[in-house]
């Protein structure tokens, strides 16, 4: 059993829900209640930056161009910030964008929950859109792959996607019906790895859609985010158990208990300061680390 100290830090706004960390060694979140881009360094003073305040900030990430950029889910568009709080918007058609990340050619990729869609946005605002072959797979999490490729999570297909570059897309069913995957993350080995909210499990899929799934001690825990660690273990956020769990490259899964009762774990970070960092929707960041002795 690892040990470990969990320190929450309240953060001004509402509804924190996913948290990156910048390239300015702060950790940047969203509050999807409120509107606002949250700002955090670690021993710090959260700063907010206002946005519209029903446009719904939903995942945030590092850019390719030293800005962050994050997905507005009711208001179908995709943001910007630069580290100095400057922030731009980049309209789309309904879609619902949800996920967000940097991939390797220069550019943004997002999903596109309701349309059934990839789309891509280049650091000045030009939107590509890639369909996809499932209807109503609600695409969710993405994340780029080590093959130079993007993969994502088809919550309502049980399946996790791959799109290139080129936009040339594959899908790999998953064997557990009813898994319901959303988060996604690139871990140290190589492999994609996934929590699956409905069936309460973590899978891993390697780059040639081989799918191995790890079971969770508790099947209604709703893994909902999973990131890699300092440690070459995989860490996420249960949001029906109110918990982190832990991993480890062995197949051992750890859990721990959030301090406070039904704080809404979400998303999932390695923050600057080599300690793991929670958005807890009902308003803090939480920082996990091991403990000292």
């Amino acid at each position: 059993m690892t040990h470990l100290t969990i320190e929450e830090h309240a953060v001004p706004g509402g509804g924190p829900y996913a948290i990156t960390t910048g390239p300015d060694g702060a950790l940047w979140y969203t509050l999807v209640h409120s509107g606002h881009i949250g700002r955090l360094e670690p021993g710090g003073v959260p700063v907010n930056h206002a946005l519209e305040p029903d446009c719904g900030p939903t995942v945030i990430t590092a850019g390719p161009d030293g800005a962050l950029w994050f997905t507005e889910y009711r208001a179908n568009r995709i943001g910007r910030i630069t580290v100095a709080g400057e922030v731009t918007e980049f309209p789309l058609a309904e879609c619902g964008p949800f996920g967000i990340v940097a991939g390797p050619d220069g550019a943004l990729w997002f999903t596109e929950t309701t349309a059934d869609r990839i789309g891509r946005i280049s650091v000045a605002g030009e939107v590509t859109e890639f369909a996809l072959p499932i209807p109503g797979g609600l695409p969710s999490a993405i994340a780029a792959g080590g093959d130079g490729a993007l993969w994502f999570t088809l919550n309502q297909a049980d399946a996790i996607g791959r799109i290139t570059v080129a936009g040339e897309v594959s899908v790999h069913t998953l064997p557990t019906d009813a898994a319901g995957p959303v988060g996604l993350a690139a871990g140290p080995d190589g492999r994609l790895w996934f929590v699956e909210i409905t069936a309460g499990r973590v899978g891993r899929i390697d780059v040639d859609g081989v799918v191995e799934e790890f079971p969770l001690p508790d099947p209604l825990g709703r893994p909902h985010a999973i990131t890699a660690g300092p440690d070459g273990a995989l860490w996420f956020t249960e949001w029906g158990g109110n918990r982190v769990g832990r991993l480890a490259p062995d197949g051992t899964v750890d859990l721990h208990d959030l301090p406070t009762p039904r704080s809404e774990p979400h998303g999932i970070t390695l923050g600057p300061d080599g300690a793991l960092w929670v958005a807890l929707e009902i308003g803090a960041l939480a920082r996990i680390a091991p403990a000292t002795t």
